[in-house]
């Protein structure tokens, strides 16, 4: 495992002694998060923050925002080198290569069973546990992919993926003129992670229960060419779109629908979008819904954090995971508590956002925190791609996809 970041550590080693990382132990009385926040959700985070400083006069509690990948990479690389954020806060996939390269803490003597029975397991487990150890408390579950549709441009949401496909033909004009008025629906579909719920929709998955890949199957292939077809033959959405480009689509009434999580459903809110949220539709050829991987998101702690901060830096990470804070998130973006009494409150019960986020998570699937995954996600992404640049068949990209996977953990397993 470390092999796998041992070249990255040496390459950017120089990177990290000249970079202005808050690090650990750079000031006393200073405690940093590293997060990947968005905008209406970081918001949240700054006055929580500002409302714990007042608590606890002359500390200093600062956030710095990263993308999430770019996140996980500097922060290995500044744990490895003794530095970084006191607190990380992503999703619970980092929380393999994080413990088996040891940069967090367990966190299982610090917080009582009481405290730690207050958060859900059901309808899943919150906090994150691995190999008999505690290194993750959730803040929220979930983090899921969800079909989100512009009330004022579709009043109800295709229940199955014919239906979506007859709804866009109507919307969509012909994209070879360059007069598209809008498209039916717009997502980051040339990213891995957004193709998975429908490798569930097919019957399939990408990691099975001994941690190894399963891509080279016909529910991978599948859902590979559905999509390929929804640009090429239905041309229903974008030939390119990424992530960005689907996000301004949808917020600029081009789309009438766009899938994507909760972290991105506060900002389409604050651009006034009348929003709802549904399943994705569901496959007619397998009559099963599309899995989107699901994972609660929370705080790990710096293994480097020295003594004198340990005590304040734990008090805030029960701070930020309390109902009062995680309910903010709620009233903001819809996001979902991981803890049982917030869980239970009005705001989440009674939020139709919520509860249908909530039902997508309910035919979502639970993604393992296994370093593995990180190797699936690197060696489906250049195939997968390549299907659309014309590169390879499904059934190429499918062969290819898992012959990566079990080279790139077979590599850094030795």
């Amino acid at each position: 495992m470390r092999k796998y970041f041992f070249q990255i550590f040496l390459i950017l080693i120089i990177f990290i002694q000249i970079s202005n990382f808050n690090c650990t132990g750079k000031n006393p009385k200073s405690i940093t998060i590293w997060h990947s926040f968005r905008p209406t959700d970081r918001t949240v985070l700054e006055n929580a923050l500002h409302e714990f400083s007042q608590k606890n006069p002359g500390w200093v509690f600062r956030e710095l925002y990263y993308e999430p990948e770019q996140a996980r990479t500097n922060y290995i690389i500044s744990a490895l080198g003794g530095s970084g954020p006191e607190l990380f806060r992503g999703a619970n996939d980092n929380i393999g290569p994080f413990a088996e390269l040891g940069v967090i803490r367990p966190l299982e003597d610090f917080f009582t069973a009481s405290y730690l029975d207050s958060f859900l397991t059901s309808p899943l487990t919150a906090n994150t546990w691995m190999n008999g150890h505690l290194y993750q408390i959730a803040d929220r579950v979930g983090n899921h992919l969800c079909l989100v549709y512009n009330k004022d441009l579709i009043s109800e949401p295709p229940k199955t993926m014919s239906e979506l496909i007859r709804i866009g033909g109507k919307m969509t004009t012909d994209p070879n003129n360059h007069n598209v008025k809008k498209y039916a629906l717009v997502w980051n579909y040339t990213e891995p992670y957004f193709v998975v719920p429908f490798i569930g929709g097919y019957g399939g998955w990408i990691i099975d229960a001994n941690n190894q890949p399963t891509l080279n199957t016909e529910a991978v292939i599948k859902a590979a060419r559905f999509i390929y077809e929804l640009v090429t033959v239905h041309k229903i959405i974008p030939r390119e779109c990424d992530y960005e480009i689907a996000n301004a689509l949808f917020k600029d009434g081009l789309s009438a629908m766009i899938i994507n999580g909760s972290w991105a459903w506060g900002s389409y809110i604050d651009n006034g979008i009348n929003i709802g949220i549904a399943r994705i539709p569901k496959i007619d050829e397998t009559g099963l819904w599309p899995t989107p991987a699901i994972s609660p998101l929370g705080y790990s702690v710096n293994v480097n954090i020295k003594k004198e901060k340990l005590d304040i830096t734990l008090k805030l990470l029960k701070f930020l995971t309390t109902s009062a804070v995680e309910l903010r998130y709620t009233q903001k973006s819809g996001a979902i508590p991981s803890k049982l009494d917030a869980f239970q409150d009005p705001l989440v019960t009674e939020n139709p956002i919520v509860s249908a986020a909530l039902d997508q998570l309910l035919v979502g699937k639970v993604m393992s925190p296994v370093t593995e995954m990180r190797w699936i996600w690197d060696a489906m992404r250049p195939s997968y791609q390549g299907i659309f640049t014309g590169r390879v068949t499904p059934e190429d990209a499918a062969r290819e996809m898992q012959a990566l996977a079990l080279k790139l953990i077979k590599e850094n397993r030795e």
